[in-house]
């Protein structure tokens, strides 16, 4: 009863809603979400691309192009905000001693990830996916965890780093 009376007044008054990293901090980080969120911006662009040729696009094409585009924005950002969260709540000063230049890989993650938003060319998207490979093989560093590369069992097959949680 509490909870329908919660949800009609937010359809009347409409909440802001909260969005948020726990941090609590509840030690649990882990590079793979913006693996996958790279991924998906190559995954992205490929659709584009199969789409067609720009000279003969029916509306449901430009529909679609429309969703493919705001869905690539989407996986950028969504980068950024995973390496953001664990360069900002997960690294201290020891993390940062262990791996050199983690500021700088940071920072490269976001300029590559905003060029990514700005056209369709695949060749950047894979240039954001190995730099998040990068992150994700320093990230596991600072955790005492080896890695390995392999292509992903999905399309855009490409190489991801992994932890070797077996060893």
């Amino acid at each position: 009863m509490m909870h329908q009376m919660i949800k009609l007044l937010d359809r009347v008054v409409g909440f802001k809603q909260a969005q948020a990293h726990c941090d609590i901090p509840c030690k649990i980080y882990d590079p793979s979400g913006a693996l996958l969120a790279a991924l998906s911006c190559v995954r992205m662009i490929d659709l584009i691309h199969e789409v067609g040729d720009g000279m003969s696009l029916s509306v449901s094409d430009v529909a679609k192009i429309s969703r493919l585009v705001r869905e690539k924005e989407k996986t950028c950002n969504d980068v950024k905000d995973e390496v953001r969260i664990i360069w900002g709540d997960y690294f201290k000063s020891a993390q940062f001693e262990q791996v050199e230049g983690m500021h700088a890989m940071v920072h490269d993650i976001m300029v590559q990830a905003s060029k990514c938003k700005q056209g369709i060319d695949r060749a950047d998207s894979e240039a954001l996916v190995e730099k998040i490979n990068l992150f994700a093989e320093a990230f596991w560093l600072t955790k005492g965890v080896s890695t390995y590369r392999a292509p992903c069992p999905y399309p855009p097959a490409l190489e991801t780093v992994y932890p070797d949680l077996m060893s």
